[in-house]
């Protein structure tokens, strides 16, 4: 069977007529073709998979949201994976989308709510271009929440929910990961703990319910991969922000909550949401950083490892790359420093989301 260029090759090297009619049949199967091909795995000329990796602007304080830095340690992690190429940008979107052309997937790190990337321009219409045709899509910590009204169905659809705002809530908790469900994202995966701004009560697809257990949507498939309980004092709150506590969150003390899920969607792509990486020293963790390589792998399309990607990153290495923020004051003087009404508006609260 020829497919694509080699059709278009055979057809060329035929005897053809080139009257009108068949110059424009020949265009109109060109744009066919073109269409079809798109449609499956999107190869780089020397045949890898290819993620683009989009870290977002510098925001809060040193060692908080290090986009940039996150995704160069990613970004090195993931260069011993066989047939996979990252494409990784800065300051919240590609130079060029161009590189969307063969891209597999693209996940995005960055702040979110209005300022997401996904939303600025026309950003979120080049994405649904993308996705139509089966790109994979992941978003991680605030990249997972989008205003409703913008994207919330969007996100529902491409990675099968999202944070939002005032439903969902952002304390600083220690989450402990126990037992994981048997999926490629989870490969090599141990038990671990780590305290983090760990999202939690995201607003999934009405057929996942609360998103603690695999559930189906028609033909998508989605699978929670960190599932832990919040302890009742992390339900109280304070939040980050706003700081609540919030009387539908506190409801459910002593249910599990979901902090990284994935998602099969019915055209054949694949998506995932990680709430965690708010803190920079998180990604020394072991266990934390095999579950997001595994996933930027998975999601791409590619053969996790049985044992998960295996990688090491050092004290030095996490300390390399650092946005260059100014220290934060102290607290108090911060405080001291502000009008009144500033400082308990939950302005400063929000800083550290």
């Amino acid at each position: 069977m020829l497919v694509g260029g080699n059709l278009l090759v055979h057809l060329l090297d035929s005897q053809f007529d080139f009257s009108t009619s068949h110059v424009f049949a020949m265009k109109s199967l060109v744009l066919l073709l073109t269409c079809l091909v798109a449609t499956a795995s999107a190869i780089t000329p020397d045949g890898k998979h290819k993620l683009v990796l989009i870290a977002g602007k510098p925001s809060h304080p040193p060692g908080m949201h290090e986009f940039r830095a996150g995704t160069i340690l990613l970004e090195s992690c993931l260069k011993a994976v066989p047939n996979l190429v990252v494409d990784r940008h800065d300051t919240g979107w590609v130079k060029d989308e161009a590189t969307f052309a063969d891209a597999d997937a693209v996940v995005i790190y960055a702040d979110g709510g209005k300022g997401h990337p996904a939303v600025q321009a026309n950003h979120l219409e080049t994405l649904r271009a993308m996705i139509a045709k089966g790109v994979g899509f992941g978003a991680m910590h605030y990249g997972v929440e989008v205003v409703p009204d913008q994207a919330g169905k969007e996100f529902q659809e491409w990675l099968g929910g999202h944070y939002e705002n005032s439903f969902s809530c952002n304390p600083l908790w220690d989450a402990k990961y126990d037992s994981f469900a048997a999926h490629p994202v989870t490969s090599g995966v141990q038990p671990f703990m780590t305290n983090d701004e760990w999202y939690f009560q995201m607003r999934f697809r009405p057929a996942f319910g609360d998103g603690t257990k695999p559930a189906k949507d028609g033909a998508a498939s989605f699978t929670p991969i960190l599932v832990s309980t919040p302890s009742d004092a992390t339900r109280d709150g304070p939040y980050v922000y706003p700081k609540g506590p919030y009387a539908h969150i506190q409801a459910e003390k002593g249910q599990l909550e979901t902090m990284m899920w994935t998602l099969e969607r019915a055209d054949g792509g694949r998506g995932f949401g990680f709430t965690g990486g708010h803190f920079h020293k998180n990604w020394g963790n072991d266990n934390v950083r095999k579950a997001v390589l595994n996933a930027l792998v998975w999601v791409t399309k590619l053969e996790v490892p049985a044992d998960g990607v295996a990688s090491m990153v050092t004290e030095e290495e996490l300390a390399q790359n650092l946005d260059p923020k100014p220290a934060p004051k102290p607290k108090t003087a911060a405080l001291q420093a502000m009008p009144c009404s500033l400082a308990s508006s939950g302005l400063m609260q929000r800083w550290m989301k």
